[in-house]
């Protein structure tokens, strides 16, 4: 595995792969890497001849009382592991080599931005958008790898490409959970003792809203109540949103015709996480 920083070294390789007919893919990361990221890995194997895994701590994604300075690095071991599976090269550039001095061009998805972690975070799929499309640049990969746990930036990228006619296919793998369903995340590190096993009932939120659905349940606004109510029996469950909303658009639904994305985020103590399942699939 070759591991540059050089933003031009690692564009001229993509390029040269490109150029001799093989496929190539791209798993975008910002490290800390746990079995959910390498579960994009593998799929990314499986299907491209030339592999490229990025990983940067972006910093445009992170708002200013959020927790840029304390995010986990730990750049050798995730070094070792995307070795270990197969992973051709990685591109790790400092902040300086994506956003250098005198940088000032951003992407904006305008309403799509605003909803679900949108609302939350201001400005942060402002950052995504931006270093997800320098990405695609600089590796012009044929497809991309994101987790189905990130739904609202699945969401954002597809109307990426779609708005910016990217050549990109995208792929959006099944969330990996831990033993008591809590959805795989860097940030679940955070979690003090007694917040771990609090956090699971995220997961059981969406497992009831999941039960209702398919016990014949199609009103929006009910299921989003179910979601609220069951977070809520947590006393160390800060809730931040609990929505019923259309995959694409993520806004809300009243009534479930087709696919629906039921979503979740919460805090437990300073550290908020998020979760999601898909109804009607």
């Amino acid at each position: 595995m070759i591991t540059l920083a050089s933003t031009a070294r690692t564009q001229a390789r993509a390029l040269e792969e490109r150029a001799a007919g093989r496929s190539v893919g791209l798993v975008p990361t910002m490290g800390a890497l746990h079995d959910g990221h390498l579960s994009l890995v593998r799929a990314a194997r499986l299907d491209n001849e030339f592999l490229v895994v990025s990983l940067f701590v972006n910093p445009a994604q992170f708002g200013p009382a959020e927790d840029l300075n304390r995010y986990p690095r730990s750049l050798e071991p995730d070094r070792r592991k995307l070795e270990t599976e197969g992973v051709d090269l990685l591109y790790a550039p400092p902040v300086e080599e994506m956003y250098p001095s005198g940088y000032q061009t951003y992407i904006d998805v305008e309403d799509l931005a605003q909803r679900l972690d949108g609302a939350s975070r201001p400005g942060h799929f402002r950052g995504v958008a931006t270093v997800v499309a320098k990405l695609f640049n600089i590796v012009q990969p044929h497809r991309a790898y994101f987790g189905q746990k990130d739904a609202a930036q699945v969401a954002v990228i597809r109307r990426l490409i779609e708005d910016l006619n990217f050549p990109v296919e995208l792929v959006v793998c099944p969330i990996v959970r831990e033993p008591d369903g809590l959805a795989m995340s860097s940030r679940n590190a955070y979690l003090k003792p007694a917040e771990r096993p609090a956090a699971a009932i995220l997961y059981r939120s969406l497992e009831a809203a999941r039960a209702r659905y398919d016990a014949g349940e199609r009103s929006g606004p009910a299921l989003a109540q179910l979601l609220r109510d069951t977070v809520s029996s947590e006393p160390q469950a800060g809730l931040d949103y609990a929505v019923v909303v259309n995959p694409d658009s993520l806004l809300p639904l009243t009534t479930i015709r087709s696919r629906a994305l039921a979503a979740v985020a919460a805090r437990f103590g300073d550290t908020r996480l998020i979760d999601n399942v898909l109804l009607g699939e």
